[in-house]
């Protein structure tokens, strides 16, 4: 075999190799929200258990995080319209959404009394919580204007 044959070969493995390594487990699906749970939170918003004095965000795209429950008849109304963000703020914006029911570790961080309850994290700057249900106009501007400082 040529010295150019086996050149091109190699290249290909480690390119498969360095694809199969880079797309591992901590890829996340793009337009759609992703359900999230403490330790995901921990490893993609904030470190809270090491940093409880300071919200430094850890995500490399604003964020938005839904404080629901499966039997809120508001977070149900309003869940196509967080899954329609997803889509048109794909590759923009991370959307998860936490099941206060299932993580109530994190719905007391947070102090989540009444939900919905969105936290909107930008890039930069402090996050900012709304709470209740919005239509898709007021949510649009909501995250506009909350994470990319437009109206």
């Amino acid at each position: 075999m040529s010295k150019r044959i086996t050149a091109i070969l190699l290249s290909a493995v480690m390119a498969a190799v360095f694809s199969v390594v880079c797309s591992g487990q901590d890829k996340l699906p793009r337009g759609v929200p992703v359900e999230m749970d403490k330790e995901m939170f921990l490893k993609r918003i904030a470190d809270y258990k090491n940093n409880p004095n300071e919200f430094k965000y850890l995500g490399d795209k604003p964020a938005i995080i839904d404080f629901y429950a499966t039997w809120c008849g508001p977070c149900k109304q309003v869940a196509p319209i967080v899954a329609d963000m997803a889509r048109e703020f794909s590759g923009k914006i991370h959307v998860y959404k936490i099941d206060i029911d299932k993580e109530p570790e994190l719905a007391k961080v947070f102090g989540i009394q009444s939900i919905p309850s969105f936290l909107f994290i930008p890039k930069k700057g402090e996050p900012r919580m709304v709470v209740g249900a919005m239509d898709r106009k007021t949510f649009r501007e909501t995250l506009n204007a909350n994470l990319f400082g437009k109206e």
